[in-house]
């Protein structure tokens, strides 16, 4: 009999053009220190999520490290600076490179559209 078993995959490879996009943004500098580049960016409720490249908080244990899969914690501010836009959190600020293919762009209309109205924060925990 043979064992199966289920792996889900948190990670992606950076394409040629994401590389080259975060290399542009790289290149450009920013206001305020960067604390890492993201690629494939969409954002849901009020947090974006996305592939990361160069996170300062990257460590040994592989945690951050590029081509990580992450969620930011909520999206307080974006606002565009020079060609891109900067997602600000509580404790980060994140460079869109690329937006996701299906729908990143339109996500983040919506989501300018809607943060007027979006006047509470994601809660710490849950009872």
């Amino acid at each position: 009999m043979i064992d199966t078993v289920m792996v889900e995959c948190h990670w992606k490879r950076h394409s040629e053009f994401d590389l080259k996009r975060i290399m542009k943004a790289k290149s450009q500098g920013f206001t305020k220190p960067v604390t890492a580049y993201l690629t494939g960016v969409i954002i849901y409720a009020r947090a974006a999520v996305g592939v990361v490249f160069g996170h300062v908080r990257k460590d040994s244990l592989g945690r951050f490290a590029d081509g990580h899969i992450i969620r930011t914690s909520d999206v307080l501010d974006i606002a565009r600076e020079g060609r891109f836009w900067v997602i600000t959190t509580e404790n980060s600020r994140y460079v869109i490179a690329t937006f996701s293919s299906d729908g990143g762009r339109q996500s983040l209309r919506d989501f300018r559209r809607l943060a007027v109205k979006l006047t509470y924060l994601t809660a710490n925990h849950l009872h």
